[in-house]
């Protein structure tokens, strides 16, 4: 599928859908726990639906309601897969399940799309295998397919968590497990994640400690409690909107966003405002308009998902804007880094590779055919530049979108967007 975009005159308000980094942490904790759980509001996409099998194939029992997944947990036991796990794209499922596998007396395969049989797993694999579970890559690559060997044992264990999921994924699972675990941390990135891993942790008093993040111990012989919860807003896929506020200079209404919450993408909001844009935040909703912006040097560690819209927003802000410290940006769905330098160069854009990030300048952009290589977050990128251009802007593999945000297109049309979807 492909997304033709026009330059339009856009604004109005709409309603951010849920968070897909809580959907499925929630999805594996109500898994785990014992009873009923209902997760209420949730994200619908294929990634989430990725999770959702996951644990399924596990034996959790869960029905797909209008407004909620319902959820009959396996009280701590998850059970040995009938058949392997495809996790499709869901980069966050892999690291979630494999750990959930290691719970397990038996063997458990894992698989996923051509994206996620690139994505290296080594660290995780490496302390898994440290806690005493068996698992391998079977191409000896340290990525999917994986299979794994339970049962993991507590213990000590270094972790290189060049993404947040690992230790999420270990956080998560461990308390399962009859001994205490003790994680040494030799790199984290992505803290934020880490801390919402935690926020739900906390709301299930699961024993823990954090020694300023170098540092984890799990009490082992935890369970998890069923719940009933309203899935937040995502700002992830806020931050599409947030950016193309920004460049419009028009004003948006973004409903069902809650800033006590723990994402880090929240933080775009800060982003955007010392590059001259103005938010304001109401009980409901953010508002956030448009103006004169200017470059700034912005450390993406946190935040890696915002690094595509971000890179738009450098496009249109005067002087240099600077995108650093996130080199964990190469390895989601696709090398961002490499992809929107190049996605972007072809509409125009003064834009270079940083190891770690972009430089952009302001640029004159002009709409062409481009590329979202099957990936998310680059496709809505390049949308949100094609809006806010002269020229017909033709993005490919839009089809991606609806890995995380399946209603942009409309959510697009209803503030004024021209975008149309069309095969060919």
């Amino acid at each position: 599928m492909i997304f033709r975009v026009k330059k339009s005159d856009m604004g109005g308000c709409i309603r951010i859908p849920g968070s897909k980094s809580h959907t499925i942490r929630a999805l594996f904790i109500a898994s785990l726990a014992g009873g009923k759980s209902q997760i209420l509001y949730p994200l619908v996409s294929n990634d989430t639906l990725s999770a959702l099998e996951a644990c399924r194939a596990f034996g959790a029992g869960i029905q797909i309601l209008d407004d909620r997944f319902v959820v009959n947990g396996l009280n701590g036991n998850p059970k040995t897969p009938e058949d392997i796990i495809n996790v499709g794209n869901s980069g966050t499922t892999l690291p979630f399940a494999l750990m959930t596998a290691g719970l397990i007396d038996g063997c458990t395969v894992f698989t996923g799309d051509y994206q996620i049989r690139r994505r290296p797993m080594a660290p995780l694999i490496d302390a898994m295998n440290n806690l005493e579970a068996e698992v391998f890559s079977t191409r000896g690559n340290g990525m999917a397919p994986v299979v794994v060997k339970g049962r993991l044992k507590g213990g000590t264990t270094d972790l290189d968590s060049v993404t947040s999921q690992y230790l999420s994924s270990m956080l998560i699972n461990l308390p399962l497990l009859k001994s205490d675990t003790n994680i040494h941390l030799t790199r984290l990135n992505e803290v934020p994640y880490v801390e919402m891993t935690m926020w739900w942790l906390d709301r299930q008093a699961i024993k823990y400690s954090n020694n300023d993040f170098k540092s984890f111990t799990i009490m082992g012989g935890q369970g998890y409690k069923a719940f009933d919860m309203a899935i937040p807003g995502d700002f992830s896929s806020a931050t599409f909107f947030m950016v193309l506020a920004a460049v419009s200079g028009r004003e948006f209404k973004l409903k069902n966003l809650d800033m006590t919450d723990p994402q880090g993408d929240k933080r775009v909001l800060t982003y955007l405002e010392k590059m001259g844009a103005k938010y304001e935040i109401h009980e409901d909703s953010i508002v956030i308009k448009g103006g004169k912006l200017t470059g700034i040097e912005v450390d993406l560690n946190s935040t890696p998902d915002a690094l595509p819209a971000m890179a738009v927003a450098g496009c249109f802000a005067e002087g240099e804007t600077r995108l650093v410290n996130v080199p964990q940006a190469r390895l989601k769905e696709t090398d961002r880094i490499r992809v929107m330098c190049a996605e972007l160069a072809k509409m125009g854009a003064d834009i270079a590779e940083l190891s770690d990030g972009l430089v952009i300048r302001k640029s004159k952009l002009t709409g062409c055919r481009v590329s979202g290589h099957d990936d998310h977050r680059i496709a809505m990128a390049l949308a949100v530049a094609g809006l806010n251009i002269e020229g017909e802007t033709v993005i490919e593999t839009a089809e991606a979108v609806n890995i995380t945000f399946p209603n942009f297109p409309e959510l697009i049309r209803a503030c004024g967007g021209n975008l149309i979807m069309s095969d060919v």
